[in-house]
């Protein structure tokens, strides 16, 4: 087996690593201290030098004007725009890019995804549902009318709706089947309520009101949901482990430098075993990261498990080694930690928008131990 990462996939790495050297975390106001949104829309310098860099059409076929590359790729990057805190729809627009060429008709990928390349066109998934509990694709209703289809229903919680050009919204039809529409964001019947992230960012609460939508527009292939569902959920743990890793190197470098009784901090044997344990945690992250990504891009076809399966690990890790991570890191940083100067406590608010985005490792759990007991692996 070689698990080094292909040529495409490590330049894809040092173009990113060189577009997010210049972001500072700290560009926008705190969320400790702002009451409502820290800003109103995404970071529309830095999605102009990432389409710049060729980086929006990463995962996009030479077809449309990208590179083609697959979900490790993109996972690389996310991992490397997490680490700055890079304030972008990476993650939904490029996922969503994914799905329309996978699964949608060839007209409709033709017509967005060489704007999507171009950062022409940012994209955005509702994936929450009305709760963020029950399953998406129930909190919003398909019906044919015609040709078309008629959509009804809320979606809680959608990122970066605001400042998206289409949203890709889950919905059931009356047959139980799960279809992905893709609705302008101005579109008649569309209504957007403003709801705050725990990082400041601003969400939205999606309403939907009899909007009408072309045949073209709504995706019906079996299987577009759900795949893009595990892409978003891959594209979480990412986020997660190169947050992480920044906030482990953050303290590592703070309890290097404090002193207490004339020696470092770090030298001490409960802080060494406590960011030891946090380091072994990213690593368990990282390994089922690449395992559920790779599994999504189409390896081990034929596998007794299904993807599904990869990404209920990944999300198990994710969710509780992300929030470990943060809380030794402030608890090594002592009082420092809770400073708004310090651009830790911007590293936690995001580590707990991601935690409660994958949601508890327990109900990852209960999943995955049906999909063991659906599919024997003996």
């Amino acid at each position: 087996m070689d698990f080094t990462f292909t040529e495409e996939q490590q330049a894809a790495v040092d173009a990113a690593k060189a577009v997010f050297a210049g972001v500072s975390p700290d560009a926008v106001p705190s969320p400790a201290l702002t009451p409502g949104a820290v800003a109103e829309d995404l970071d529309r310098p830095l999605w102009a030098r990432l389409a710049a860099a060729d980086l929006l059409g990463l995962v996009v076929s030479p077809e449309h004007g990208g590179a083609g590359l697959d979900p490790v790729a993109l996972c690389l990057v996310l991992r490397e725009s997490a680490r700055v805190l890079a304030r972008v729809p990476l993650l939904e627009t490029s996922a969503v890019a994914m799905a329309v060429e996978r699964y949608a008709p060839r007209e409709t990928a033709a017509a967005l995804l060489p704007r999507v390349a171009r950062g022409e066109l940012v994209l955005t998934a509702a994936s929450q549902g009305r709760t963020g509990h029950d399953p998406a694709e129930r909190a919003v209703t398909a019906r044919r009318d015609g040709t078309g289809w008629i959509l009804d229903g809320v979606q809680t919680a959608v990122p970066w709706a605001h400042g998206a050009d289409v949203l890709a919204v889950p919905a059931h039809t009356p047959e139980g089947a799960a279809v992905l529409a893709l609705v302008p964001r101005t579109h008649d019947g569309l209504g957007l309520a403003a709801q705050y992230s725990t990082s400041g960012e601003l969400l939205a609460e999606l309403t939907l009101d009899a909007v009408r939508l072309d045949g073209a527009d709504v995706i019906d292939a079996e299987g577009a949901w759900e795949w893009l569902r595990e892409l978003l959920t891959t594209g979480t743990c990412a986020l997660a482990l190169g947050l992480g890793e920044a906030v482990l190197t953050m303290t590592s470098q703070y309890t290097g430098k404090r002193e207490q009784f004339g020696h470092p901090v770090a030298t001490f044997q409960a802080v060494a075993v406590q960011a030891a344990d946090r380091y072994i945690d990213l690593r368990a992250m990282e390994v089922t990261l690449w395992q559920a990504a790779w599994r999504l891009g189409g390896g081990a076809e034929g596998a007794a498990l299904p993807a599904a399966g990869d990404v209920a690990v990944a999300k198990i890790w994710a969710s509780e080694g992300v929030r470990r991570v943060v809380q030794t890191a402030q608890h090594l940083h002592g009082g420092f930690g809770a400073d708004t100067d310090y651009p830790l406590h911007r590293y936690h608010a995001w580590a707990k928008h991601l935690e409660l985005s994958l949601g508890p490792a327990a109900a990852h759990e209960d999943a995955l131990g049906d999909l063991l007991a659906a599919h024997p692996l003996g």
